[in-house]
């Protein structure tokens, strides 16, 4: 008698990625966190209960709801303009989260391909683009922020681009040592045998190969984004007033502090709270995409 075996097929790898990731509690409360902010930065005009600019006479420096003579409309009280923290909380996710996406994916590019021109060409590109890396590694990351932005000026676009320019070498490095990595390898020897060209080589063969670690420094990035971009707000160098930045929001509120401590907790709790999760979610990442921290079985 003829029995039907049925064989398990192997789970799916983006069905294994998750099931890794959501063994990590960490990781999942910090993805939770972002998704939660994410969408309340993509209907902040629809959900805020007032425009982030608008001034109510007579209700400056109202403390939140919850405290003695806090009023109800405005749920996490308002500033010494009599502008609603709630509305600009969630108008500045939009434009911090912004910062760090357009930082983040201004420095990748052209980061991988620096890195895959030093791994290819390690004799005569190698050396010029590493001693240039090392250059920018030489200074503070806000201290050349804060440069680049004295140079291009203030404003939501030069500070993208000086955030880019202070994470571009963390890039650079990482897909150069990994390129190193997997440059001699048989796959990539039998596809040069085969009469693959160089960029065939760098973007098709060896670069998908060396995401996961990119992938991890890019959620990373985003995170120390974000705090670039409130040094450079609270600096007054970045994202310029009435915009609703969280770090000109700290800058604004710092002569208020004692007197309305909300003004400066409640953006530095948004700050705080984004980028922990941020982090979570790349140590998470990390996890889940390294075979060897991976559990048996």
């Amino acid at each position: 008698m003829n029995q039907a075996i049925a064989i398990a097929q192997p789970p799916h790898s983006l069905q294994v990625f998750w099931q890794s990731l959501r063994r990590n509690r960490g990781a999942l409360a910090g993805l939770i966190f972002i998704l939660l902010i994410s969408a309340g930065a993509l209907l902040a005009p629809w959900i805020a209960p007032f425009a982030p600019d608008h001034q109510q006479a007579g209700a400056e420096l109202l403390p939140p709801a919850w405290l003695a003579n806090g009023h109800l409309p405005y749920l996490l009280g308002t500033d010494e303009a009599g502008r609603d923290l709630l509305s600009r909380l969630l108008h500045g996710a939009r434009l911090s989260l912004l910062i760090g996406l357009a930082s983040v994916a201004l420095a990748l590019v052209p980061g991988v391909l620096l890195g895959l021109l030093a791994g290819f060409y390690p004799r005569l590109l190698g050396p010029l683009i590493m001693r240039l890396m090392d250059i920018m590694l030489a200074l503070p990351a806000l201290l050349l922020a804060v440069a680049v932005v004295a140079i291009l000026g203030p404003g939501l676009v030069n500070t993208v681009v000086a955030i880019a320019i202070v994470s571009l070498p963390a890039y650079v490095r990482l897909t150069r040592a990994a390129v190193l990595g997997e440059r001699e390898r048989d796959y990539v020897t039998a596809a040069r045998l085969a009469g693959a060209r160089t960029p065939r080589l760098m973007f098709i063969t060896v670069l998908p190969n060396c995401l996961a670690p990119l992938i991890v420094q890019a959620s990373l990035s985003f995170s120390s984004a974000i705090l670039d971009a409130a040094a450079l707000g609270f600096l007054g160098l970045g994202v310029q007033p009435p915009a609703p930045e969280w770090g000109t929001m700290l800058a604004m509120g710092r002569d208020q502090m004692v007197h309305a401590w909300w003004i400066v907790a409640l953006p530095g709790l948004a700050i705080l709270l984004t980028v922990l999760s941020l982090n979570l979610i790349g140590d998470g990442l990390r996890d889940a995409l390294d075979p060897k921290l991976k559990p048996a079985g």
